[in-house]
């Protein structure tokens, strides 16, 4: 089974990490939402809307394990919290090194952007986050989700759907995502 980080954030887009936890958990893939706390003690994350998340493990704690991929939710400040953690950056590279997906969605691009794994690559973002970053090597996109390589990115709250079922997908075949799309009535 597939296992996939998802790093919870203060003011991340609740809409968006709700629904890529959700959707990769209805499709049986093992899913591992992390505060960005340190040791073992878990706190609340308030998400932009004031949603408040309660994460399955710290970011020390998946720090010992492994994934399949990392899922960068966006939002603000969420976006700029986790693009301050040195962890995360040295995650992504970690991973990104394995040939492990990375992928982010909204204003969570530019952390794919500032750890490097965006060069040579096309991306998309919410406007105005990949195409104000000195960015010459990136072939910014305007599609729902973009995938190159390894890497996924997406546009927003309203491609979250279309993100978290492109993730299936990837993960776990075409049949599982249009299993899931099924299940929601997606068409």
């Amino acid at each position: 089974m597939p296992h996939v980080l998802v790093p919870l954030a203060p003011g991340c887009e609740e809409l968006e990490a709700i629904t890529i936890i959700d959707l990769l958990r209805r499709a049986e893939i093992q899913v591992s939402s992390a505060s960005l706390d340190t040791g073992d003690s878990v706190s609340p994350v308030t998400a932009s809307r004031g949603v408040v998340l309660i994460p399955d493990i710290t970011l020390d704690q998946a720090l010992q394990q492994s994934f399949d991929m990392i899922v960068l939710p966006g939002g603000l400040p969420g976006a700029d919290h986790l693009d301050n953690d040195a962890r995360i950056h040295t995650l992504l590279q970690s991973m990104s090194a394995d040939n492990k997906y990375t992928a982010a969605i909204c204003a969570a691009p530019k952390v794919l952007a500032r750890a490097k794994l965006l060069d040579g690559k096309s991306a998309t973002s919410y406007p105005g986050v990949l195409d104000t970053m000195d960015l010459n090597s990136t072939r910014l996109s305007t599609d729902a989700v973009v995938i190159d390589g390894n890497v996924i990115t997406s546009r927003g709250p309203a491609t979250a759907m279309d993100f978290a079922l492109t993730l299936i997908e990837l993960l776990s075949g075409k049949s599982k995502r249009d299993e899931a799309a099924s299940a929601l009535l997606c068409s």
